[in-house]
C-alpha cells in the first residue's frame, strides 16, 4: 500500500477538498488546541496528555458532535512529518495528537510536561470501547488484510457487548478508483458512524482522515496503526515494563524484522540526534501554527496531487 493510497481523492471527491484548508466547521481544526498545553518534538505540536485526559478530550468532541481527527504520534511518525510536508501538514490540522510511544513521552517530560504519558493506537481503541460513556456511540473499522476488520468487528463485540460496531471496510493495497471512494463515501453516508478507526499504517492513515474528514458523515476518525493487527493476535504486545523501558520498538522489530529494520534504522538515530539538537538549543523547531502553516505553504505543494510518494 502507498502513501497515495487512498490519501487523495479523486473526480468528484477531489472537487470537494481542492481547497488547502479543510472544509470543516470552526474549531474542528488545530487551531482548537493550539491553548492546550503540548511538546514540541521536532516541530510537531503533540499534546501533554494522560489516558483520561485523552478520552475526557474526545468526549467532549462526540458531545459537541465536533468534526476531527486524533493522530498518535510515535518516532516513525515525527520522522515522516521531517521529509513529508502532507504529514507536517496532517498533524497541524489534528484535533489532538497523542503521544504514542515512550520517546514522545519523554521529551514531554523534558519540555515541563510531567503528566504526559505514553497513550498507544491499541490502548487508546480498547479504553473507548471499554468505558460504558462511549457506549452509545457508533464505530466503523476501516483498514487491515481482508479479514481482519470483520474478525477485530467479531472479537470486540464478544469482549464489550454494549459496543455498537455498524460496519468494516478493508481498502485494496493500491489507490482507491474513484467508483470504491464513492462506495466508501455512500456507505458512511447510509450508517453515520460517529467514530472512524482507521488501521492503514502511519504516514497512510494521517494523510487518509485529513483528506476523507471533509466528504465522510462521521465525527471523529482515529488513526491507529498496527491495533487491527494487535487485537486481532497477529502481533503480540510485550510486556509492561519493556514499555516503560521504551523498548515496544525492539520487541516489534523480533516479530517483523523484515518489514521493520529499514524504518528503524532510518529512523531511530535520527530521531536522537535530532532530539539532541533539540533539547541542547542547538537545533529549533518552532511548533506554532502559524510558523507550521509558513513551512508548508514555504513547501510550495498543493493539497491534491497526482503524483504517488513510494511505499514504505
Amino acid at each position: 500500500m502507498t502513501a497515495g493510497n487512498h490519501a487523495r481523492p479523486r473526480g468528484a471527491a477531489a472537487e470537494l477538498v481542492r481547497c488547502d484548508n479543510l472544509a470543516m466547521e470552526p474549531g474542528n481544526n488545530a487551531e482548537s488546541r493550539i491553548g492546550g498545553a503540548h511538546a514540541n518534538i521536532l516541530g510537531v505540536r503533540v499534546d501533554a496528555l494522560d489516558m483520561d485526559r485523552a478520552l475526557a478530550r474526545i468526549q467532549d468532541a462526540l458531545v459537541a458532535r465536533s468534526k476531527g481527527y486524533v493522530c498518535m504520534a510515535g518516532v516513525h511518525g515525527i520522522m515522516e512529518a521531517q521529509r513529508n510536508a502532507d504529514v507536517l501538514r496532517a498533524y497541524a490540522d489534528a484535533m489532538m495528537i497523542a503521544p504514542d510511544g515512550r520517546p514522545t513521552a519523554w521529551v514531554g517530560h523534558w519540555q515541563g510536561h510531567a503528566n504526559m504519558r505514553q497513550i498507544t493506537g491499541p490502548d487508546l481503541m480498547l479504553e473507548v470501547f471499554r468505558r460504558r460513556e462511549f457506549a452509545r456511540y457508533s464505530h466503523f473499522l476501516y483498514g487491515g488484510k481482508e479479514g481482519i476488520a470483520d474478525e477485530l468487528a467479531e472479537r470486540l463485540s464478544r469482549w464489550f457487548p454494549w459496543s455498537r460496531i455498524s460496519g468494516t471496510y478493508t481498502p485494496p493495497f493500491r489507490d482507491l478508483t474513484d467508483a470504491e471512494a464513492g462506495d466508501l463515501t455512500r456507505r458512511i453516508r447510509r450508517l453515520k458512524p460517529d467514530i472512524i478507526w482507521v488501521g492503514i499504517s502511519t504516514p497512510k492513515q494521517e494523510i487518509f482522515m485529513r483528506n476523507y474528514l471533509p466528504l465522510l458523515e462521521t465525527t471523529l476518525m482515529f488513526g491507529v496503526g498496527a491495533a487491527f493487527d494487535f487485537h486481532t493476535g497477529r502481533i503480540r504486545d510485550c510486556s509492561e515494563w519493556i514499555k516503560r523501558a521504551g523498548l515496544q520498538w525492539l520487541h516489534r522489530l523480533m516479530q517483523d524484522p523484515r518489514h521493520l529494520w529499514k524504518r528503524y534504522l532510518r529512523n531511530n538515530p535520527e530521531f536522537i540526534w535530532r532530539i539532541a539538537l533539540q533539547l541542547s538549543g542547538l537545533g529549533t523547531y518552532s511548533a506554532s501554527h502559524a510558523s507550521t502553516m509558513r513551512l508548508l505553504r514555504e513547501a510550495g505543494r498543493p493539497r491534491i496531487v497526482t503524483r504517488k510518494t513510494p511505499a514504505d
